[in-house]
């Protein structure tokens, strides 16, 4: 039998990345740790999405100077990098290990396909609770999802010839709609409630917990 692949982001579907930047912005900015989250990730997406590719550490710095800017708040200019300094550190979920445990039984190969560099995927890694088989970082492709660039450089090497491929991302944004248009079965890990339309996934679940039955389902779908 060919493999069969389930291939994930990393930052919001495995990895805590609101919890990671809102105690940041808390020791940068006491009181402002929830405001500066959600400047960050907007200046995040408007960075990512500028013609000139920058790497992650430096789109992680410039957008806390543009969301420091943008809520009036003071940022010493050595501070500008405290995120790249502590992304290694964020926790996964606690849904992450018994879901990746169990799929891993399953006979899962697992891959990350995500908007960061190399070596802080790499440290990253050690945080996780399971091997990744593949990795393909926007360093790789020299484009930030959701530009489609991650996905072909994956099918390409790996899903034209996998039994099952299936996405795993919680962005709607940065994941499920470059999916649907590519036409990836996926599945939405929709943590945070969103209103998005749920229509253009093909699974949508709360949190891992249900991510094995999800998988199941399609897998035998497809």
């Amino acid at each position: 039998m060919t493999d069969r692949w389930l291939t994930f982001d990393c930052f919001g579907t495995l990895i805590d990345w609101r919890h990671g930047i809102r105690t940041t912005g808390e020791l940068l900015f006491p009181g402002h740790g929830e405001a500066f989250v959600d400047a960050y990730i907007r200046f995040e997406t408007e960075v990512e999405g500028e013609p000139s590719f920058k790497r992650y550490r430096a789109v992680l710095t410039e957008g806390t100077r543009r969301a420091a800017k943008h809520l009036g708040l003071d940022l010493k200019p050595d501070d500008a990098t405290a995120l790249v300094s502590t992304i290694p550190y964020w926790p996964p979920f606690g849904d992450v290990e018994p879901a990746l445990g169990e799929l891993r039984k399953e006979g899962w190969k697992f891959a990350l396909l995500t908007n960061c560099d190399r070596d802080i995927i790499a440290l990253t890694q050690r945080r996780l609770p399971a091997s990744f088989d593949a990795v393909v970082t926007a360093e790789d492709v020299s484009a930030y999802k959701p530009s489609p660039a991650h996905f072909r450089l994956f099918q390409s090497t790996f899903g034209s010839s996998a039994d099952a491929w299936i996405h795993v991302a919680q962005s709607y944004f940065h994941d499920i709609q470059p999916t649907h248009e590519l036409g990836i079965t996926r599945i939405w890990v929709n943590r945070h409630r969103a209103k998005d339309d749920p229509s253009l996934a093909d699974a949508v679940i709360g949190g891992l917990n249900d991510l094995p039955d999800a998988v199941s389902r399609l897998a035998k779908v497809g």
